[in-house]
């Protein structure tokens, strides 16, 4: 089974997408399931979990519409307000589609890089383990901190670390400021890693095979195959790739894994961090 972790769908407007600026014009258009089922069909993809892009409960209701007419779509990771008072009524209305796997806040666009350690903000964070429900951690290298922060007030809470936090990249270094936080998050067993959102990072004009291996080198000593996972960040990646050109990627940097390795990797990891059917 394999399954891609991370993707978006969206119905594109202006006002409602307003991060699809000028500069990534080629996103300035809809995204669906039947635009995407082109492309798992061509890398061999089985499944995905279907994350949120925009932070409203009305997406979050339109992706579980979207999962319960496509099979293929085996998760949702929606949006909820975390710091809101209406947050416990959102939930029982949410929850009780079993698809919805987990939720997050785009913290990267916060100008505070400690905003998840808000009281409110960490009350929300309380309430998910009883929904079992994940918490995906959309964070940039300077918010790392915070994150490890907030990942040790709940031990028993999944984590889903997006993007290896977004470094930046470049073939000549390894983003420092990124490294060291990234790896002590790691030390927390119950969070999990994406390996997603990587291309668009890179910071050449050019990026292969060369410039993303430290990364992953060090995202598979940090997290092992058992707590690595597959993503695309489509249609995200089509900024800087295709989809077949990162799972071919992909491809390359695990192929020396061992069986068990590549299906953790591939879709196993997954499965287990999402608790998907």
């Amino acid at each position: 089974m394999r399954i891609d972790a991370h993707h978006h769908f969206w119905r594109y407007s202006a006002d409602e997408y307003g991060w699809i600026d000028e500069s990534k014009k080629s996103l300035q258009r809809d995204f669906l399931p039947t635009d995407l089922k082109v492309e798992l069909t061509a890398s061999g993809i089985d499944g995905v979990v279907s994350v949120q892009a925009r932070q409203s409960s009305e997406e979050t209701r339109a992706l579980l519409g979207y999962a319960a007419v496509n099979r293929w779509i085996r998760g949702v990771v929606g949006w909820v307000p975390l710091g809101d008072e209406i947050l416990a009524d959102v939930l029982e209305e949410l929850c009780a589609n079993r698809l919805l796997r987990g939720v997050r806040h785009v913290v990267q666009d916060e100008s505070d890089d400690r905003f998840m350690l808000q009281p409110n903000f960490v009350h929300g964070i309380s309430r998910l383990a009883q929904y079992n429900l994940v918490y995906d951690l959309l964070v940039l290298p300077q918010q790392l901190a915070a994150a490890i922060e907030l990942v040790d007030q709940f031990p028993s809470q999944v984590f889903v670390l997006d993007h290896i936090a977004k470094p930046k990249i470049e073939i000549r270094r390894i983003d420092a400021a990124w490294q060291l936080p990234f790896i002590e998050l790691a030390k927390r067993e119950n969070v999990y890693c994406k390996f997603s959102g990587v291309i668009t990072e890179v910071r050449d004009e050019r990026w292969g095979i060369e410039t993303i291996k430290p990364y992953w080198d060090i995202a598979l000593e940090a997290y092992g195959s058992k707590r690595l996972m597959f993503g695309t960040d489509w249609p995200v990646c089509l900024l800087r790739g295709s989809y077949s050109q990162w799972t071919e990627v992909i491809a390359e940097l695990s192929s020396k894994l061992s069986p068990t390795e590549l299906a953790s990797v591939w879709g196993q990891t997954a499965i287990k961090a999402y608790s998907l059917d």
